[in-house]
């Protein structure tokens, strides 16, 4: 690309980002700084820190977040290793039901959590049947351990994006390094940690923040665990308040700066590139051979972990087939209808028909800018080209909730974006901000196939007369199309999974995505929890379909595309 192409660009690029991710997060930390006649003032800032309720709230976001962390580097970090290094039977199957926790979106899936730890759930059904509880008897798990459960659910939850991100690393470390310490004695466990964990810590470190921040903003998880003691949660509950009370503006601006203060500590401490490569890890030089108990040990430490994190989805749709199931180790009654009613209820069919349509505008806009932006920062020379990667990439580590909470801040009456005011209609404004937040998957899938395809392609069609545009179009596009196409299926996905800007910005049932409408059929009473989980199944069915395929078009690559 042209350095007169690339500046275009960069200018409309700056001018996009600057309006709709800057200024949101702008207006966000300002407002937490304000006082009603808009002096500066930190009272309501320093209070976040004060107030008790606040303190606990902003202590168990912490808590919370670097457990999970800590939790699912425990699982991810070892499924990686044992995936990219050996044979073992039930490899490929056990690897594919990793990506399971990725097709459903997290509050869904914590409603199996609920009827399996609930009060009345199938843990203490499983328990009375065995004698080890009196008939009638129940322990309130979830009440006893509701902060235990949260930090267990989100670990098995989110340790698919480690288990990507470690496992695009491993292929890329160059055997050659292994095998010269192997020659020097440095064997086994010594190995991995001084040699192997070192060579990957650029790819750890991306999906430690990634978890770090998604765990520290998850709203959904919380509310439907009724635990509002987490700041998310309690910006949520003080979303109508926007126009009177300044302590949702200084909650959000503690979790902004909270989450870039971890990003950037993490980049200096951990994120450095790694050492570079003479060359890249081939499954024949990286499989090892395996003795029968050490293939035993893979499979079914593999076989735990996917079991667990697939357990409450098996739970949820077997609650979309239920018509009662209360206090029993096994449904009572089972039935076809919430499949159905799921489908025609008025809330679910203009949810289904809005997903659609959003994810639908906010991924053909991520597919044309992300190739935009991957052309500028892979091939060419424009001195703003490290500005842009880096500013493509910072969605990924902003929380969804702060973003979403911005927009509602910078179109309130009064502010230069009213008009886009989402009382009165959010499809712009949640179009906009599903195509911002999942952007990075597109630049990044984007610019892994423009890094893999030689550039004589276009050199030589430019030789031969091919303008610029042509080029691109019938030279680039082609070669890097299986990448195009798995970053606009994970990009689609991850819009129809989205929850923070989806409770947050759609605020009329007529505009409800399908994750809002999720969320409020189980608040209803009756059927609405099974109606819920019935549509949460349709998605999982067309979700399953996207994320595998995205997988199968990348392979062990996928796991790039989530890096911030």
């Amino acid at each position: 690309m042209t350095n007169r192409w690339a500046a275009v660009v960069f200018a409309i690029s700056m001018a996009v980002f600057g309006c709709f991710f800057i200024y949101p997060l702008f207006a966000t930390v300002k407002g937490g700084f304000s006082n009603g006649d808009g002096s500066f003032t930190g009272t309501y800032f320093r209070e976040a820190f004060i107030n008790p309720i606040y303190l606990q709230s902003l202590l168990n976001s912490l808590a919370i977040a670097f457990l999970t962390t800590i939790s699912a580097l425990a699982l991810a970090l070892p499924l990686s290793f044992f995936s990219c290094r050996y044979e073992f039977p039930l490899k490929k199957t056990l690897t594919a039901l990793v990506l399971v926790p990725m097709i459903l979106p997290p509050f869904v899936g914590a409603i199996g959590i609920t009827k399996i730890f609930g009060l009345h759930g199938i843990l203490n059904a499983l328990l009375i049947k065995f004698g080890l509880l009196e008939n009638g008897s129940a322990i309130d798990w979830l009440g006893k351990y509701k902060f235990g459960s949260i930090v267990f659910f989100e670990a098995l939850n989110l340790y698919p994006i480690l288990f990507l991100n470690i496992s695009a690393a491993l292929a890329n470390v160059d055997p050659s390094m292994e095998e010269a310490a192997a020659s020097l004695g440095c064997t086994g466990v010594r190995r991995f940690f001084k040699i192997t964990l070192p060579l990957t810590q650029s790819g750890v470190f991306a999906g430690l923040t990634i978890v770090f921040i998604w765990s520290f903003t998850e709203l959904g998880t919380p509310l439907v665990f009724n635990y509002d003691r987490v700041l998310p949660a309690q910006i949520f509950g003080m979303l109508k308040e926007l126009g009177s009370n300044p302590f949702p503006y200084a909650l959000a601006s503690v979790v902004l700066l909270l989450s870039a203060a971890s990003y950037l500590l993490g980049k200096k401490v951990w994120g450095q590139e790694g050492t570079p490569m003479l060359a890249k890890a081939t499954h024949g030089s990286t499989f090892r051979t395996l003795g029968v108990g050490r293939k035993i040990f893979c499979s079914t430490f593999f076989a735990i972990v996917v079991t667990l994190s697939v357990l409450p989805h098996v739970v949820v749709i077997i609650l979309s087939f239920t018509k009662d199931w209360f206090g029993s180790l096994f449904p009572t009654a089972l039935t076809l209808k919430n499949f159905s009613a799921a489908l025609g209820h008025p809330l679910a069919v203009s949810a289904i028909k809005n997903s659609l349509t959003y994810a639908g505008m906010a991924t053909i806009g991520a597919v044309i800018f992300g190739m935009l932006l991957a052309l500028v920062i892979a091939r060419s020379k424009f001195p703003g080209r490290s500005l842009l990667d880096t500013l493509s990439m910072l969605p990924l580590a902003v929380p969804g909730i702060i973003i979403a909470f911005g927009y509602l801040v910078i179109s309130q009456r009064g502010q230069p974006l009213a008009r886009l005011n989402p009382i009165e209609n959010p499809t712009l404004l949640l179009t906009v901000a599903y195509g911002i937040r999942k952007l990075p998957f597109m630049v990044r899938a984007a610019v892994a196939g423009l890094q893999q395809t030689s550039v004589t392609y276009e050199e030589a069609a430019a030789g031969l007369g091919s303008k610029p545009f042509n080029t691109y179009c019938r030279i680039t596009v082609p070669l890097i199309f299986g990448n195009l196409i798995a970053g606009a299926i994970l990009v689609f996905s991850q819009i129809m999974l989205e929850v923070s800007d989806s409770l947050i910005i759609a605020q009329k049932q007529q505009f409800y995505p399908i994750t809002k409408a999720i969320y409020e059929l189980l608040n209803l009473l009756g059927d609405g929890p099974y109606l819920a989980c019935a549509m949460g199944v349709w998605c999982m069915l067309f979700l399953a379909i996207t994320i595998f395929g995205a997988s199968a078009l990348m392979g062990k690559k996928m796991g790039t595309i989530f890096r911030a």
